[in-house]
């Protein structure tokens, strides 16, 4: 099995294109199916800065070829100048980057983890993620661990919801006299719902689709729950709009705002926008009196401060070399198994049958500790003799290394295990291939 990565993310493409790949969640879950068919095993990730698909295959090929059209069905053939494509190690190395955070916009934010761990539990739950997918991800989650216990770099990063409190504070000043909407209760909404708290906002309204969330979210900061259906009347209330949703169209458009300028009477409006797709309309900005940002504008805020990152970053990256040989060691180690497996019966086969025709011929002379002696010499013979190849094959950590040693291995002791001894599906031809239709909106 081999590792295939192909997306996009915010260093390849820009807001505009990345929410033409925006998934529901049965959008998702018919991709996972797809692409988890026969021996492959598959993963998607979707947030607001990437769209990406992991694949563990037998036929690397054939999965960037269907991941590629997948998403091209999905967002339109410009999404493909976009896309990015990674195979073996270099996949591997980019999961563990993406986990620890360093290929965020904001280095070291925490939300991605979180992401990444919702992916694979979708995946698995789907049985699209087994034990390929099940090993790489525990791996990159506990690099991830590590990264964030033996550096500084989520304490040197500022995620998007501090960055709303920040800008909305550089327009009014103090948001403690100010009437804050939030749209959505999910995750950022609730982030940034606590920052608000903390930064004392006057009032925190909130609406969400699902009343039970937003009334759970607003005992939770002091706020005060309302129906969806009454955006625009509480549009002309707030100061500040906070908007996280999954809608696939804007909530809030040009006509809807300039609706509600006269209620107003002319004070300012903060719109920040955490969604993607966008739930503003970027022209809204074009309003007089109206301060917008959406993802991308909180996030380039947010980033700011490098050099601290810049420096963690730096111990990070040593560090995800780190457990990226390990974890290749270890899959050494596994796929090792079974040849030194068969080396090690093998000889142990012959030590035991030479060891007692030699004592058949010393007769019944011989004392029970002799005998053992005799047992116990041709055992440390066999341990002696195999310590170098196994040694060998343990620590191998390159793919190719490590095969050569097992087909040698193999090859010069008679053993089921090189690749001229195997029979694998792909050898013989019967890979199951991904599905004809891989349109993720197609039934099925």
């Amino acid at each position: 099995m081999e590792w295939v990565c192909v997306g996009l993310s915010h260093r390849t493409a820009p807001l505009a294109v990345r929410e033409r790949l925006s998934m529901t969640e049965v959008q998702q879950m018919r991709l996972l199916h797809q692409g988890s068919q026969g021996p492959h095993e598959a993963m998607t990730v979707a947030t607001c800065n990437r769209v990406e698909v992991y694949v563990a295959t037998p036929d690397p090929a054939l999965a960037r070829a269907w991941v590629r059209e997948a998403l091209g069905r999905l967002g339109g053939p410009e999404v493909l100048e976009h896309l990015y494509e990674y195979e073996g190690p270099q996949a591997l190395e980019h999961l563990f980057r993406v986990a620890s955070s360093l290929d965020s916009r904001v280095v070291g934010e925490a939300q991605i983890l979180g992401q990444l761990k919702k992916a694979f539990e979708q995946a698995r739950q789907m049985g699209a993620a087994r034990g390929g997918l099940t090993r790489v991800c525990a791996a990159a989650f506990a690099c991830a661990k590590r990264v964030r216990t033996e550096t500084a770099i989520g304490r040197a990063a500022t995620s998007v919801a501090p960055a709303v409190v920040a800008l909305a504070c550089q327009v009014f000043g103090t948001l403690s006299d100010k009437t804050v909407l939030l749209v959505g209760a999910g995750e950022m909404g609730g982030l940034a719902a606590r920052y608000l708290r903390q930064a004392e906002a006057g009032r925190l309204l909130i609406i969400n689709r699902t009343p039970s969330r937003a009334e759970a979210l607003a005992a939770e900061v002091g706020g005060s729950a309302h129906p969806f259906e009454a955006l625009n009347a509480l549009l002309a209330e707030a100061d500040v709009v906070v908007c996280s949703t999954a809608s696939p169209v804007p909530l809030l458009t040009r006509e809807s705002v300039r609706a509600v300028g006269r209620e107003r009477q002319g004070r300012p409006l903060f719109l920040a926008d955490l969604s993607v797709p966008r739930n503003i309309a970027p022209d809204v900005a074009l309003l007089e009196g109206v301060t917008a940002y959406d993802v991308d504008g909180l996030q380039q805020f947010a980033g700011q401060n490098e050099a601290a990152r810049a420096a963690e970053a730096r111990k990070a990256e040593v560090l995800i070399s780190q457990e990226i040989s390990r974890f290749l060691r270890d899959r050494a180690v596994r796929q090792g198994v079974p040849v030194l497996a068969q080396l090690r019966q093998r000889a142990e086969q012959l030590a035991k049958t030479e060891t007692d025709r030699t004592l058949a011929g010393l007769g019944e002379g011989l004392t029970h500790k002799q005998r053992q002696s005799i047992e116990a010499m041709g055992r440390a013979i066999v341990n002696k003799l195999l310590h170098e190849p196994t040694l060998s094959l343990r620590t191998s950590v390159d793919d190719d290394d490590f095969q050569a040693l097992a087909d040698a291995t193999a090859r010069l002791f008679g053993l089921r295990g090189g690749r001229e001894q195997q029979t694998t599906p792909a050898a013989a031809g019967s890979t199951p291939r991904f599905p004809e239709s891989t349109h993720p909106h197609s039934p099925g």
